[in-house]
């Protein structure tokens, strides 16, 4: 598998982060009425959201693939 197959698929899977983080947030305020819950899936939205950053911001900046 080429690098810019492998970028491609690391942003890909950092989209999916971002959106399980959205669905997680979504459960967090609107569906659970347990604190502890709540406080659960909040903060394991917000790990994913700062893990996808994180994935996107390295390939991002990582440049273009030369092949």
């Amino acid at each position: 598998m080429s690098l810019g197959m492998l970028k491609m698929w690391f942003a890909l899977g950092s989209m999916g982060l971002m959106f399980l983080a959205v669905i997680a947030i979504y459960i967090s305020r609107y569906k659970f009425k347990n604190r502890f819950l709540k406080i659960a899936t909040s903060f394991l939205a917000y790990t994913c959201m700062l893990i996808s950053g994180v994935i996107v911001f390295i390939v991002v900046f990582s440049g273009p693939v030369n092949d």
